[in-house]
């Protein structure tokens, strides 16, 4: 059936010119292994590693012990949307059921929805082979290169999952049980640090992906494959991604298995030791997923002035979050927060070429000083247009600012929710505490702002509203204005003894 409707969908591709009406998301509205970690529309994006706990279990059909046996499912019909789901104690009679614990009937339950998922997820990376890689190498509207990078090397990892079907067929009793399956886990797990590489370069490949649908005959192609029966109305990504879905889903697996075995159980050692791999194994390919998008990030940088390149970097590793926020005037901005340092861009476009323009210095996060503004405590709508009309009032609003004097500069920046600002505030506070030896709390933000204060004794001062609305790095200075020492220390004065009686 799947061949009958993949040929059905290449026969339409060739044969109708009609253009798709599917938009496409560009590049900023990509959703990421974080969370991908890709760019939000409102906020912070996490990876991966940190959504395993909001993944679920599926139960899927038929039972292990009726085919663990058999090299091959029977064939069904074509499959819909979502998959039957068939509990393993179902495919049991009633004398057979009646002869298992209600313990041992979950714990079987739970052995066997990791077995049916190999099957699931060996026949979907066969399905993106056959139906979406070599018909467009066939139709070449997508070069061979091209398909390598945004493919990986997903054929090779249908042999590891194949493995473990074997050994589990191998492990399984006459009766349909499997006794122990901790050491067969064990002995597998090792072979998933293939999936490093892939995983590493799904950023790259998505954007690659997003890129060539803008080919009307690579849009035409797969809409018409989001609308066949085999497609199961998942795009060609969605298959693309059940991999990394999978490998967060093992540790879910394993500690279900675990729950429902009796402590007494020999099983028990095994299942906990191979909980403990798969958590490090996935922090490792979180840990160079991590890298390989933030060196990803770094890349798509543009400066207009070689000062702007803060040589700090070069030393980042980490992309804690990034997203879409507005400056007080109103301005779209993309925000990125690297270990290192906090970066502020305009996104734009080179060439066919996605980029990110640098708006003002970087702030390195050892200088770095937030503040959490209360609703309404600002208006919007920039010094120009504020000067004329009242401003509204401004919601989910947060201020990051420079300790360092020379940097002189002050943004105040806006998020479209109290969730994602939460956010936002967390993973700053976060890197403050790395990098300046701080406890990441609120409390803490005070001492900073006091710290400031003392720390610009000297200081050319900027006004903030002007600072917000200046040409960027490259475009003419500013103009300081100074205060005399004997002014400056008065209304320091003044400002920490308001702080000391609490006004």
């Amino acid at each position: 059936h799947s061949s009958f409707s993949f040929a059905l969908c290449t026969f339409y591709f060739l044969d109708s010119q009609e253009p798709s009406n599917k938009r496409v998301r560009p590049l900023a509205k990509v959703s990421s292994l974080v969370s991908l970690i890709s760019p939000s529309k409102n906020g912070a994006v996490r990876r991966f590693g940190q959504t395993i706990q909001s993944m679920s279990l599926r139960g899927d059909s038929k039972s292990p012990g009726m085919s663990l046996k058999a090299s091959s499912r029977t064939a069904g019909p074509t499959p819909t949307k979502r998959r039957n789901s068939t509990l393993w104690s179902e495919t049991l009679d009633v004398h057979q059921k009646s002869t298992f614990s209600t313990k041992e009937i979950k714990r079987q339950e739970a052995i066997y929805e990791l077995y049916r998922g190999e099957q699931d997820l060996i026949e979907d990376l066969q399905l993106a082979r056959k139906a979406y890689h070599d018909p467009m190498l066939k139709l070449s509207i997508i070069t061979e290169e091209e398909l390598a990078h945004i493919f990986g090397d997903l054929d090779a990892y249908i042999p590891l999952h194949e493995d473990l079907l074997m050994k589990l067929t191998e492990g399984t009793n006459p009766d349909g049980t499997v006794a122990q399956i901790g050491q067969i886990v064990i002995d597998w797990l090792p072979g998933l640090n293939a999936y490093k590489n892939y995983c590493s370069n799904q950023l790259a490949a998505k954007a690659l992906l997003d890129q060539k649908k803008q080919d009307r005959r690579v849009q035409d192609f797969l809409q018409r494959c989001l609308e066949s029966p085999f497609s199961r109305k998942l795009d060609l990504w969605s298959f693309l991604d059940i991999p990394r879905s999978r490998l967060v889903k093992y540790p879910l697996l394993l500690r279900e298995i675990l729950r429902h075995t009796p402590l007494d159980h020999p099983d028990v050692p095994s299942l906990e030791r191979a909980i403990t791999i798969i958590q490090e194994i996935l922090s490792d390919i979180n840990m160079r997923k991590g890298e390989s998008e933030c060196q990803y990030y770094i890349d798509k940088l543009e400066y207009l002035d070689d000062k702007q390149r803060d040589p700090l970097i070069d030393n980042c590793k980490t992309l804690l979050c990034h997203g879409e926020l507005r400056n007080k005037s109103g301005s779209r901005l993309h925000v990125f927060l690297f270990s290192e340092l906090l970066v502020l861009t305009r996104p734009v476009t080179r060439n066919d070429r996605s980029c990110f323009q640098v708006y003002r210095q970087p702030i390195p996060v050892q200088d770095l000083v937030l503040e959490d503004l209360l609703d309404g405590e600002i208006r919007m709508g920039g010094s120009f247009r504020g000067a004329f009309t009242n401003g509204e009032k401004a919601k989910n609003v947060f201020r990051v600012s420079s300790l360092d004097p020379s940097h002189g500069q002050s943004h105040t920046l806006h998020v479209n929710d109290v969730y994602h600002k939460q956010q936002w505030l967390n993973c700053l506070r976060t890197a403050m505490a790395q990098q300046q030896g701080a406890p990441s709390t609120v409390q803490q933000g005070e001492t900073v702002r006091a710290k400031r204060h003392s720390s610009t004794i000297s200081a050319t001062m900027y006004d903030e509203e002007t600072d917000e609305n200046c040409q960027p790095a490259s475009g003419p200075k500013l103009r300081p204005q100074t205060l005399s020492k004997t002014r400056l220390d008065r209304k320091l004065q003044g400002s920490l003894k308001r702080k000391e009686t609490g006004v």
